[in-house]
């Protein structure tokens, strides 16, 4: 058995710009992020995808849409899917939350993997969810190629999961651009290669096909003066 699964982020959206927790909040694409996916549209749209899925947020659902519209399909929801709850830390930016609940924030840049902030989720808890519903993907699909639309945290811990990565330094060492493509390739359910990761040649700056410098919105050894 093999699967192919082409695991994309959504495209930017109308909340991406302000760098602000987002990760329950149903923020829809802005106009740019549905450009970055029809881009990617077109480079799938001769593929052989038997199915397309998505987390049910707003976001992804509409990114899976475009993605599925030249193959004549409508993507499924998974809730396994979804992206992490940051709790109250919702709707606010980084700083804000630093400012109101610095005990938390220290704790989560410190261990993203086992801490959640009130009312929120933890990156082990996010994996326990995604993990299984990832599977069962790959598990009703042998020999075929599908696309799953997720989220930045989702996916990153995902890949952390499945190539033994300490998942507790996944912000660190892991990022994924508006639309990107990653591909996962199974040769059983539970073992699988990365063929390729953070890819946004179909829409990168002067086609490169490489996509930017990581700059903000990693951790805050990424983000701290560089020496």
């Amino acid at each position: 058995m093999t699967t192919r699964v082409y695991l994309v982020r959504h495209g930017a959206t109308t909340l991406s710009a302000e760098d602000r927790f987002a990760g329950a909040t149903d923020a829809p694409l802005s106009d740019l992020g549905r450009a970055q996916v029809e881009s990617l549209a077109a480079r799938l749209a001769s593929d052989p995808i038997a199915a397309f899925y998505a987390s049910p947020m707003g976001r992804t659902m509409e990114t899976a849409r475009i993605l599925a519209s030249p193959h004549g399909r409508e993507p499924i929801a998974r809730e396994g899917l979804r992206e992490i709850n940051h709790g109250r830390w919702e709707e606010k930016t980084r700083a804000e939350v630093e400012r109101l609940y610095p005990e938390e924030y220290a704790q989560w840049e410190t261990d993203p993997f086992s801490f959640a902030p009130q009312g929120g989720e933890s990156g082990l808890g996010v994996t326990a969810r995604a993990l299984p519903a990832l599977l069962e993907i790959v598990s009703a699909h042998a020999n075929e190629h599908v696309v799953i639309a997720s989220h930045k945290a989702t996916i990153r811990l995902l890949v952390s999961s499945l190539l033994g990565f300490d998942a507790r330094t996944y912000r660190d060492r892991l990022d994924q651009s508006p639309a990107s493509l990653n591909i996962l390739d199974f040769r059983d359910a539970t073992r699988a290669r990365l063929t390729l990761f953070n890819d946004t040649s179909h829409y990168a700056d002067a086609g490169s096909g490489v996509p930017s410098e990581p700059s903000a919105r990693l951790s805050k050894w990424w983000d701290g003066p560089k020496s």
